[in-house]
């Protein structure tokens, strides 16, 4: 594959607009893998690890039935590896990383790959789990810039949090700090429109490509930032949002963030799930409290509790936390299993799917589909006729 994209006179030009660096082979190796693997794929992590972009490429979509993984033909090794190439074959197609560079090129976004001037080191800290590029809209390099602080909490946000995020994001960002979240409504939004406001700088990680804006209700803000900070994802341009990728784009605003700050959240919200990933990675971690009766708070309160997060009422009690290193922290129970959230988001409740378009869409293997079909056929959240296969009405959320 990686001999025909180069051999390709328009995706060698396309790859010198969006990326002006000499390394062209590993440019268009580093943008097909964000196309075939989804985000957080390990075993992709560690074979680019291992071998480096090029021939990590090479081995996974490659025709011979004879590729030895790296570290010997270990049985486990062998298994991961041809279940990684069932999962990325489907998806490697030229003209997918030839639309993908167009349509980065389009919007006027560039590819930051790791050794770039703005690649940001602290995403490194992911192991194998760290993403292959960056697609990124507006000012690189704040990616790199110091501090950082990610600012994380409820999509229903109350009048409280909001306000908190506001006083914090807008303190922080005046006197210099790189505010960094998810562009989603609520605690988010108001965390980005705060250091804006403040003509500060701020990050703000996408589940999709950088030329979706997505919630659509955010398109002026998302506009500002790609234009006064920067927009960034990890999926190539013509991506759309699943619940999978909102997940993986966690470990991504943890990672950036020199600590990350939770203001406001729920029981169950996603923002522990960030906060999570920053307590694994040893960043430190804080929670606004807010009041004991306020269901809003209550994920907040758990991390007080629970997790040893640090109480954040005030913007200097933020830098005081941005001095400190914590150790390493565990963070609660794994959640359930990912693969199931991206065999339901592959799916819908009207069309029926085989099973083969659905592995590509979830980018898994068909054999791995067909095993978590099964599974979720006799939970009743999706069901089967003569068409193929349809997410049942009202599936439960994961």
């Amino acid at each position: 594959m990686i001999e025909s994209l180069l051999a390709d006179c328009e995706i060698a030009a396309a790859v010198r607009r969006v990326h002006p660096g000499p390394e062209i082979a590993e440019c268009v190796a580093r943008a097909a893998w964000s196309v075939i693997a989804e985000p957080g794929d390990s075993v992709a992590g560690a074979l680019i690890e291992a071998l480096g972009a090029v021939d990590a490429l090479a081995l996974a979509v490659g025709d011979s039935a004879s590729l030895v993984p790296p570290g010997g033909a270990t049985a486990d090794a062998s298994r991961a590896l041809a279940e990684g190439r069932a999962r990325w074959r489907p998806r490697a197609r030229a003209q997918a990383v030839g639309d993908a560079l167009r349509g980065a090129h389009h919007v006027r976004a560039r590819l930051v790959i790791p050794g770039d001037e703005h690649w940001p080191r602290s995403l490194d800290d992911l192991g194998p789990s760290a993403p292959f590029a960056l697609w990124v809209r507006g000012r690189a390099d704040l990616l790199h810039r110091e501090p950082r602080l990610s600012i994380v909490g409820a999509r229903a946000s109350s009048g409280y949090g909001e306000h908190m995020a506001a006083e914090l994001a807008g303190d922080l960002a005046a006197t210099g700090a790189v505010i960094v979240s998810g562009g989603a409504y609520g605690i988010d939004g108001v965390a980005h429109r705060a250091a804006l406001g403040v003509q500060g700088a701020t990050v703000a990680f996408l589940a999709g490509g950088v030329d979706r804006a997505y919630p659509v209700g955010h398109q002026e803000l998302l506009r500002q930032i790609a234009e006064e900070g920067a927009l960034v994802s990890e999926p190539p341009c013509g991506t759309a949002p699943t619940k999978w990728r909102f997940l993986a784009r966690n470990r991504l605003i943890a990672a950036l963030g020199q600590a990350t700050v939770v203001v406001e959240a729920g029981w169950r919200s996603g923002s522990l799930n960030t906060a999570g990933h920053a307590a694994t990675l040893g960043r430190p971690l804080g929670a606004v409290p807010g009041p004991v009766t306020s269901a809003s708070s209550a994920g907040c309160h758990r991390l007080l509790r629970e997790y040893d997060a640090q109480c954040v009422t005030s913007a200097p009690e933020v830098r005081e936390m941005l001095g400190t290193v914590d150790g390493h922290q565990e963070f609660g129970p794994a959640e359930s299993d990912p693969n199931r959230t991206r065999v339901l988001d592959a799916m819908s409740t009207r069309t029926r799917l085989p099973i083969d378009e659905i592995a590509r869409r979830a980018g898994l293997s068909a054999d791995r589909v067909r095993s978590l079909l099964g599974l979720l056929h006799l939970e009743g959240d999706v069901a089967l006729d003569e068409a193929g296969w349809r997410r049942a009405p009202q599936t439960r959320s994961t």
